[in-house]
């Protein structure tokens, strides 16, 4: 678990993911709600004016943890230089969409 993340992970949480790189029009949003989906998160992939995308995950501690490690690890559309990420308590969103 990063410095970031709460300690009381034990219920949902929500990570904010901003990822810079090459990931405005490459399929990004689209190929990070499949893997949101997959891991069974909520929330949302937005792109950015200034050329980021900001991804919104709520759900298990462990699976967010796993959708920022995929947002960073490769084999991702496009190119990631950086993610950040910042955690904080799950809000209730449902679904998974792109913006």
């Amino acid at each position: 678990m990063s410095a970031q993340e709460p300690a009381y992970a034990d219920g949902p949480v929500r990570v904010t993911v901003w990822v810079r790189g090459r990931v405005q029009g490459v399929g990004f949003r689209w190929w990070t709600r499949a893997r949101a989906l997959e891991l069974g998160l909520t929330g949302w992939a937005l792109n950015l004016e200034d050329g980021r995308v900001e991804v919104v995950a709520e759900g298990p501690r462990a699976a967010c943890g796993s959708l920022v490690a995929l947002l960073g690890a490769g084999g991702t559309p496009g190119r990631v230089d950086l993610v950040t990420s910042r955690w904080s308590d799950a809000r209730g969103v449902e679904g998974f969409c792109e913006r």
